[in-house]
């Protein structure tokens, strides 16, 4: 079946209606079967691939005229290489789902040098390769009238273009897991949707018993009208709906997480635990262990002085591996924190942001986006001496 991009958009259309096999994989277009010679003079078929410049679902005028390609070197008919289309030196692109290109062309338009769409982009780079393979092969063509499947499950409303136009749409298949839990929907634990949400997360679901008021408003991200306010919706509608516009299954769910109904996480493939009550979290985490959920707990302990505010911010990660569950929970306070200094309960937004940038960072460490060099189940940052520490690197 025809992708909705290719139906929706002319250039896209255009090309698959004139034959060519025509697909998208992660915000990239990709055309199939498209002849060129090899170093041997024999008539090989690669991928070219461009990524996309979207508006919503409108491609838009190419923001660039590069170019990848999947296969083996190209080169003219009598078998040299085609130094003035190959840009040298340049690394694998990897396009996601299997797929990376080894080669990376350049080939500018005349003024006003740029393409005025997709469809003149890659007919001008396939005539580029096809044109020396049709003169050892006059029937060589990539206009095969093949229908490429491309159905589409991304989880999005719209196509990740920031992935593909970084060039690490491979590396964010990562982050596309199964399902994933928020508990506790204040101003961290917000910011940690507001990040989550931008992953390819499966499911993402959200669990607050809470009504979303006006002091909430002003330690999360967005900005809420007072027709929002005043309609008292619970946090997890409020926010399952904002970020619906961006992205499907927020599942909402407005209960408190609780021994009763612990059964509600079976099946997690992460937790964000960000409650600040002690006692709350200890059956959550003897759950979670159990059942051998990975999670990170955040939280922040801040106070005011006449210098300013001071204090630390936390995210401590437990994993099944060898010693982390250990270390986190010597990290993690389960008690009731009483009339103390956590307990006046200053929220700042800024602060509950980077708290959960600090969550969602380790997050997607354990997941292997990103680079780890020492492994550390704990990070905190102190204001005062504006420093990030990270401590308790497991057995």
């Amino acid at each position: 079946m025809s992708h909705p991009l290719i139906s929706r958009n002319a250039d896209l259309r255009r090309l698959r209606d004139e034959g060519y096999e025509v697909s998208i994989l992660n915000a990239h277009l990709l055309i199939g079967h498209v002849p060129y010679v090899g170093i041997d003079r024999q008539v090989r078929f690669g991928t070219l691939v461009s990524d996309l410049t979207l508006a919503g679902d409108d491609t838009t005028v190419p923001e660039n005229h590069v170019a990848y390609f999947v296969g083996e070197e190209p080169c003219d008919a009598d078998g040299r290489p085609l130094r003035k289309l190959i840009l040298e030196g340049q690394p694998p692109y990897p396009v996601g789902g299997g797929v990376t290109a080894s080669w990376w062309f350049s080939s500018k338009p005349i003024p006003p040098a740029r393409y005025e769409d997709y469809y003149e982009k890659m007919v001008t780079y396939v005539a580029a390769l096809s044109g020396h393979a049709e003169a050892l092969e006059p029937t060589a063509t990539a206009r095969t009238f093949q229908v490429v499947g491309a159905a589409d499950d991304d989880v999005f409303t719209y196509h990740d273009t920031a992935s593909s136009r970084a060039g690490v749409a491979s590396i964010s298949q990562t982050l596309r897991t199964g399902p994933v839990a928020i508990i506790g929907l204040g101003g961290t634990g917000a910011y940690v949707l507001d990040f989550l949400a931008k992953t390819p997360a499966a499911q993402i679901h959200l669990f607050d018993a809470d009504t979303f008021l006006q002091h909430n408003a002003f330690r999360s991200p967005g900005a809420a009208s007072r027709e929002q306010l005043q309609a008292q919706s619970t946090k997890v509608d409020y926010f399952s709906t904002a970020y619906g516009a961006m992205r499907r299954d927020i599942i909402p769910h407005p209960v408190e997480v609780t021994g009763d109904n612990l059964p509600l996480l079976d099946g997690m493939r992460f937790v964000f635990l960000a409650i600040d009550n002690g006692p709350a979290k200890a059956p959550i985490m003897d759950h979670l262990e159990r059942s051998g959920i990975p999670f990170v707990d955040v939280g922040m302990g801040l106070y005011a002085t006449e210098s300013g505010i001071g204090g630390i911010l936390r995210s401590t990660l437990s994993t099944d591996r060898a010693g982390s569950r250990a270390a986190a929970r010597g990290r993690i306070s389960t008690s009731d924190a009483g009339p103390g200094e956590y307990n006046t309960n200053i929220q700042i937004a800024e602060l509950n942001a980077l708290n959960a940038v600090l969550a969602v960072i380790q997050y997607k460490k354990h997941l292997g986006f990103y680079a780890d060099a020492d492994d550390a189940h704990f990070a905190g940052y102190v204001i005062d001496a504006n420093t990030i520490v990270n401590e308790d690197e497991p057995a």
